[in-house]
Formats: structure tokens, C-alpha cells, sequence
């Protein structure tokens, strides 16, 4: 029996009616690709670098075949089949030329496409490979570091430099942050590239970019050996690069990654279309590569009411969890995100907030919870936000929550100084040390306030995911349903790029990673570990 005693019964149809409401998305996801998806292969192939301009040459690559014969059928076959053919040294000499016109692409047939995808093959096994490997390099870095207790400390740096950031974070690390998180520029995930290299330009954040993945993971490590913790690394997969830099993240050994079903459709103004099918091919590396996703159900509380609205976090949950499990991801890789964002004016709002959090808790007693602080009622007061900050961070220790971000009392007012950050790390880590194991002891009243509104809000999911099972998903999208705004199937930035899958279609890493149980060699890190 569980502290809230859900009924089983009602739990399970909320499960059953998320799988019948993903099965068309899914389905959709299946049957087409998009831009990012064929250059996430390239990546993982070995192919880097940019032209003199910033246009990566996997950008170039793509739209070179797709001028020509169109990616109805992948880009494996017509690139490897032209280093087949041509005098090219590598991908990089064949990018080059096809840049300046001067490659011509086919769809090889009959004994020229078997070996194609030969060599195709060969070279996703071998980025594949080096995923492998990374995954190998952060067990081998839990076992010798040790993994700290949970809650794990959330915090986020965003100078717009690499170089800045790297300071910042390691100090982070010396002050508690168990998690790092480097936000990124402004604006990134509206790029159909992926930048190249160590940037310093980055507005109200740092741009994601491989090299810049490089520097911080080496940093954390060298932070993880001095503190004796390990120091996980987080950074942003959504946008129109989802696939890529998924890509990038598993190359580099980062250990969680923003990957929601919803938040660039919402709040980018993204195709959904094309977020569904780029966020299946991410988080199927995801899953290989063991990196835990964070998901973004805590935005729909900025914009929508967060009692009223309560609901379609559990439902967006419900439907990250399918799409997760669906791509391979394990119950430990499903950080799940939820947010302290009842207005505290309300009476019994922290009563409230305590019957969301638990029943998320039940809902996914497996998963690694990200809990969000508050924001949106957040003042100029800073005493009043350094209160508020207080009560989130006992509300995440009574609920058992995983991963806590910490809150800024000066939220809302500017780009938080360090005596802030350090502010807020004082607060989070008292409310976790006195309160110690406090949600063992937490058990609300059978049948009290808590337990009735968290049966209640269950209800309505039940009844929204009916709706959604009627209408659709993308419908109910496009209807505003969740965080408020509406966004239509065939609108947002992106579309351009979805493709149809053609019969014969081929992609020798999706082959790859659908033929393998991505967590049969490894050893997953615990949603509770505490050592």
C-alpha cells in the first residue's frame, strides 16, 4: 500500500490510455525521418567540422543529397556508396567537395547497395562504439568516485562562455552541486545546425557544442576526483538538433539531457511533427548511451495555472514515460520534471504542492523526479523568496523527490550574482541535512486533504487522457492543452525538414540500437542510491 493508497486499478488505466494516446505518434515516428536524424548518423560516423562560414559539414553532406535524391531513403546509401565510387579519403573530403558541387549522388542498387551498407554499417558500429565506451568510462567513475546521496543538487551556470563557465561550475561542485547544468544560448534551439567548437559569445547562456561538451565534462572530472563525487553533467537535447546533439552528448559522456516530448513544440514554437520523430531517434541514444532524460513538465506551470493545470503535468508524465520506455529508455533514466509553482497566497498551498509531489513520487517510484523551484510568484522580496525556496526544498525531502534544483530568491530580478548561488546552496543543503530521511516519516493522514487532492487530480488525468485517446495528441496540442498554448500540427519551425520514409528506407544506427538491449552490458545507476 502506498502512502496516498492509489487505486491500482485507476493507475493502470492512466498507463493503458497513455500507450493508446502515443501509439499514433509513435507509429508517426516510425515511418519518417528528418534532417537531423540523417546528419545525427554522419555524426556518429565521424564526421566534423564546419566550413569558413559555421555551417557544419554534415549540413552541407545532407542537403547535397537531398538535392539530389532526396532522403525518402536515408543518406547512409547514396554517401557511403560515393566513397564507394569516388577518390574521397573520408566524409570530411567527401563534405568538401560536395559543398562545391562537385559529387554526384545515387541510389545504389543490387550488389553496389549491399556494399554500402557494408560500410555504412561498419562505421555506425564504430560511433556506437565510442558511446559504449563513454558509458564504460562514467561506471568506472561512479565506482571509483562514489555517487552522492539524494537528493541530488541541481544547479545551472550560463555566463555565455566556456571559459567562465568552467570556474563557475567546478565552484558550483566545492559548494554541493551534485549536478551541473550549462543552459544554453538564446535562441540555440531554433539553429538547424549545430555549432562547431569552444564559443564565447553565448547570450544568457553557452552555446551546446561539442567541444564545449569536452571542456566541461573534463572539468567536472578533474572536480569528481578531487571531491570524491561524482558530478553529473547536464545539457539541452531539445530544439531542431535534437538527434545531434544527442549525438554529441553520448560521444561526450554527459549524464542527463533536457529531452521532453512537449517543451520545443510549446514553448519554441517547433514543429510537432518533427519534435516527435527527432526526439525517438534521441532518446533511443539516450538509452544506449545512459544518459537520464529531464523532461519539462514544469514549464506548463508558467503559463498555466498550477492547480488548475495540475493534471496535464501527470499526463504529459505518463506520455514521457511511454515515449521513453518506447525508445529503450530504463525506469532510472526517466527524470521526470515537476515544479513548486502554486501561488502561495492561496490557502493551503503547501499542502497542495506536497499531494502533487507525492503523487508524482508513486506515480514513478523508479524514476529519478526533477523537482523545480519556484518562479512565477517569485517577487522582488528576497526574504519572502529565500521563505519560499525553504519550503520547496522541504517539500522535495518529505516527498522523496530525486534531483532538486536549487531556487534564487532573487528569481525574476537579474542574472543571480555568486552570493546568491551560494545563498541558495546554504539553504538547500540545510533543509536536506536536518531533515535527513524525513519522507520515511511522511505519511498523510488516510482519506485527509493531501490524499483526497492527489486522487483527485489523478481523476481528471484519467479523464483528459481519454479525451486526448478520442481526439488525438496532436489535436489536443493544437487545442492548447497543455501550458495553454496552441500549436498546430502543421505549423512552427521545422516541418520542412520531415520526411517520409520510403520503402527500402535505411539507417544503420536505428538498425543497430532497435536490434540491442541498450542496458544489457551496463550497470544503471540506481534512482535511490545513496552511498
Amino acid at each position: 500500500m502506498t502512502k496516498l493508497d492509489l487505486d491500482s486499478s485507476v493507475v493502470r488505466k492512466a498507463r493503458l490510455l497513455a500507450e493508446r494516446a502515443a501509439q499514433p505518434v509513435i507509429e508517426m515516428a516510425r515511418t519518417h525521418t528528418t534532417v537531423s536524424v540523417e546528419r545525427a548518423q554522419l555524426r556518429l560516423a565521424g564526421l566534423t567540422g564546419a566550413d569558413s562560414d559555421g555551417l557544419p559539414w554534415v549540413n552541407h553532406l545532407v542537403d547535397a543529397v537531398r538535392d539530389q535524391v532526396g532522403l525518402e531513403h536515408g543518406i547512409a546509401l547514396p554517401v557511403f556508396d560515393a566513397l564507394l565510387r569516388e577518390p574521397y579519403a573520408d566524409l570530411g573530403d567527401l563534405a568538401r567537395a560536395a559543398s562545391l558541387g562537385a559529387v554526384t549522388f545515387r541510389l545504389p542498387t543490387g550488389g553496389d547497395a549491399d556494399a554500402a551498407a557494408e560500410l555504412a554499417r561498419r562505421a555506425a558500429r564504430q560511433g556506437i562504439g565510442r558511446i559504449d565506451a563513454r558509458r564504460a568510462e562514467r561506471d568506472a567513475m561512479l565506482r571509483l568516485t562514489g555517487d552522492p546521496r539524494q537528493p541530488w543538487i541541481y544547479l545551472i551556470v550560463a555566463t555565455g562562455d566556456i571559459y567562465e563557465d568552467i570556474p563557475q561550475a567546478q565552484a558550483a561542485a566545492r559548494e554541493g552541486a551534485d549536478v551541473v547544468a550549462v543552459i544554453r544560448s538564446t535562441g540555440q534551439s531554433l539553429l538547424d545546425y549545430v555549432p562547431e567548437g569552444a564559443t564565447r559569445e553565448g547570450y544568457a547562456g553557452t552555446y551546446a557544442t561539442q567541444e564545449n561538451f569536452r571542456l566541461m565534462r573534463a572539468a567536472l572530472d578533474d572536480v569528481s576526483h578531487e571531491l570524491g563525487r561524482y558530478v553529473r553533467l547536464t545539457n539541452y537535447a531539445s530544439g531542431l538538433c535534437m538527434p545531434e546533439i544527442a549525438t554529441l552528448a553520448g560521444l561526450e559522456r554527459l549524464d542527463m539531457m533536457l529531452n521532453d516530448c512537449m517543451y520545443g513544440i510549446i514553448f519554441r514554437d517547433i514543429n510537432p511533427r518533427r519534435t516527435f520523430i527527432d526526439q525517438r531517434f534521441s532518446r533511443q541514444i539516450h538509452a544506449r548511451a545512459g544518459i537520464v532524460i529531464n523532461t519539462g513538465e514544469d514549464n506548463y506551470l508558467t503559463t498555466a495555472d498550477a492547480v488548475d493545470a495540475a493534471h496535464t503535468v501527470i499526463v504529459s508524465q505518463l506520455l514521457n514515460e511511454r515515449f521513453g520506455k518506447e525508445a529503450g529508455l530504463a525506469d532510472w533514466q526517466l527524470g521526470l520534471g515537476h515544479a513548486f509553482e502554486i501561488n502561495p497566497a492561496i490557502p493551503q498551498s503547501f499542502r497542495l504542492e506536497l499531494a502533487h509531489a507525492q503523487l508524482v513520487r508513486e506515480l514513478f517510484p523508479d524514476a529519478p523526479l526533477k523537482y523545480m523551484p519556484p518562479t512565477k510568484h517569485m517577487t522582488g522580496n528576497i526574504f519572502a523568496g529565500y521563505l519560499l525556496d525553504a519550503f520547496f526544498n522541504l517539500a522535495g525531502v518529505m516527498t522523496g523527490q530525486s534531483i532538486i534544483l536549487i531556487g534564487m530568491m532573487t528569481e525574476g530580478i537579474h542574472t543571480p550574482w555568486l552570493s546568491d548561488r551560494d545563498l541558495a546552496l546554504e539553504n538547500v543543503r540545510y533543509v536536506r541535512d536536518a531533515c535527513g530521511a524525513l519522507a520515511e516519516d511522511f505519511v498523510p493522514r488516510p482519506d485527509g486533504f493531501i490524499v483526497h487532492r492527489a486522487r483527485q487530480v489523478l481523476s481528471e488525468s484519467v479523464d483528459l487522457l481519454e479525451r486526448i485517446c478520442d481526439d488525438t495528441l496532436l489535436k489536443a496540442i493544437a487545442d492548447g492543452t497543455f501550458g495553454v498554448t496552441r500549436r498546430p500540427a502543421d505549423g512552427g519551425k521545422g516541418l520542412d525538414g520531415v520526411v517520409e520514409r520510403a520503402d527500402g528506407y535505411f539507417n544503420p544506427v536505428t538498425e543497430i540500437l532497435e536490434s540491442e538491449d541498450p542496458h544489457a552490458t551496463a550497470v544503471p545507476t540506481p534512482a535511490g542510491s545513496a552511498e
